[in-house]
């Protein structure tokens, strides 16, 4: 089934204090028909523990090629998830495990599938005023920051890269401001922002503080996965092409 949970509190040994924000009663087929319908490409399928690879392989083949895949991507079943209709894999505790960056593993996975059919989730918290990469389950701390040097690094393995700000992933309470500036002035592979959207607000002032240089993907806040907030309709609409937007880069001057 189709959920909408609070990230953080996602735990390999217990889910006794995972909070779920919404529960689907339609299957994960019927949303990635929904985004191919809208051709809103790029959409995430991501696994969630276990028995749900079969609901996967369901979403991969309602669009072949459209989706991105994570959870549980490792260099033993990239091609198959690949085979099965993924666009892309997003990567993240194969190679970000333990408080570690497993550069070995990353090197060969790129290797392995070729960059540009490669996502890495280099989800981070903030620590004495910068954040840093998190790895299990977003619990332990890294010694690795989000800074422009670190940026080109990972690019060079990566096609994309999904950064979840996760202090206020799933709560639906706003954006994290200061996080959005400092990716959105290194521009240099495409970067989806994820963590706090609630409201077109937010939508515009990630334009407006990313420079315009975002992807942003919104969950809990939408009204197709139980939020209040947005509208999935009023998304596609804007999301095709010719759609007329700000000048987000002349009002920060």
């Amino acid at each position: 089934m189709v959920k909408q949970i609070v990230g953080s509190t996602l735990r390999d040994d217990t889910n006794q204090d995972l909070i779920t924000n919404f529960t689907s009663t339609k299957p994960a087929s019927w949303f990635a028909g929904k985004y191919r319908e809208d051709k809103l490409d790029g959409g995430h399928v991501v696994l969630l523990g276990t028995g749900n690879q079969e609901a996967a392989k369901d979403a991969l083949a309602a669009w072949p090629g459209g989706l991105q895949l994570g959870g549980g991507v490792t260099n033993e079943n990239a091609l198959e998830w690949l085979e099965a209709g993924a666009g892309s894999l997003i990567v993240t505790s194969h190679v970000f495990q333990n408080g570690e960056i497993h550069h070995d593993r990353l090197r060969a996975l790129a290797d392995l599938v070729g960059r540009s059919r490669l996502v890495l989730d280099i989800s981070c918290r903030k620590k004495d005023g910068k954040y840093w990469i998190v790895t299990d389950r977003w619990q332990k701390f890294t010694n690795v920051e989000i800074t422009p040097t670190n940026l080109d690094y990972f690019s060079g393995y990566c096609s994309e890269l999904l950064v979840h700000a996760v202090d206020v992933e799933g709560k639906g309470n706003g954006i994290e401001g200061n996080l959005i500036r400092i990716l959105g002035k290194w521009n240099k592979i495409p970067i989806t922002y994820a963590g706090g959207i609630h409201s077109w607000k937010d939508i515009e002032m990630i334009a407006l503080l990313g420079k315009g240089n975002l992807d942003f993907t919104v969950g809990s806040a939408l009204d197709i996965f139980g939020g209040h907030g947005l509208k999935y309709a009023d998304l596609a609409y804007r999301n095709k092409p010719g759609f007329e937007t700000m000048d987000y880069e002349s009002l920060t001057r």
